[in-house]
């Protein structure tokens, strides 16, 4: 169903979205018209394909009705059908989200959750990929900032002695940081490595399984900008992000439709 939410948004990308289980036709069907889902979902009722993608979970006891099913993830596949990138867990109760993937793949726009704050060093967005989120799904939180003109700050790695950026959130997976450039500060013959401008930083939260309904993330952003001549007091900046955490859709399909 989360999928069906950003279908549109795959599509105008270039992508077609389609889905597979082992579920029956008629199992799928079911499913289909009561989600309202409007991409294929495809049949693989003996797990041929399943097997044959090497995605077999061989977890599930052979005469369990979750027999057959498939580590859950999702490729992502070229006009040639080349696979050019594939999210997939071990554990079925975890699972990326298709806004995540927009966000991280294609750098989509995340605009749940929206928080802006300016100074006069740099305008800082927070923002999250989803704002309805469920136990064990992942999400990604987002940073957009726009340095002010001739304003840089440290990126990751700077010598000791300078201040690079930090995003802090417990809990959340490590922050990915672009790359940054190396600039010569003649006068202090030394070249660094610094951001300017634009700059998007990305980080992946799990949904715990026991979130709450009403869910509060915090964190901060710590920076110490500088200009050509001078580097100024470093600052903290608050950061937090609510979400709204559903339950799960666990209506079956009826008795006599359902995977012996």
């Amino acid at each position: 169903m989360e999928l069906e939410q950003n279908a549109a948004e795959f599509k105008a990308r270039g992508y077609n979205v389609a889905a597979l289980s082992y579920d029956s036709p008629a199992v799928l069907k079911h499913f289909a018209d009561r989600a309202k889902i409007t991409y294929p979902l495809l049949s693989d009722p003996e797990s041929k394909v399943i097997r044959a993608f090497g995605i077999f979970n061989d977890k599930a006891p052979p005469k369990s009705f979750a027999y057959g099913v498939p580590y859950p993830g999702t490729y992502l596949i070229d006009r040639g059908g080349k696979v050019i990138s594939k999210y997939f867990e071990d554990d079925y109760t975890e699972r990326d989200t298709a806004s995540a993937i927009l966000v991280r793949q294609f750098g989509a726009a995340s605009g749940a959750s929206h928080t802006t704050v300016e100074s006069k060093y740099l305008t800082l967005s927070s923002s999250a990929s989803a704002r309805a989120v469920r136990p064990g799904q992942h999400i990604e939180l987002v940073l957009d900032i726009e340095l002010k003109p001739h304003m840089h700050v440290y990126a990751p790695g700077v010598q000791e002695g300078y201040k690079p950026i930090e995003w802090n959130v417990p809990g959340a997976a490590s922050p990915v940081f672009p790359p940054s450039e190396t600039i010569l500060f003649a006068v202090l013959n030394e070249r660094l490595p610094v951001y300017t401008g634009k700059l998007r930083l990305v980080r992946d939260l799990t949904i715990a399984k026991d979130a709450p309904k009403a869910l509060t993330v915090e964190g901060e952003f710590l920076y110490q900008a500088c200009d050509d001549s001078a580097c100024y007091m470093p600052v903290r900046v608050p950061l937090k992000w609510t979400f709204a955490v559903e339950s799960f859709d666990r209506e079956r399909a009826p008795a006599d439709l359902r995977h012996k």
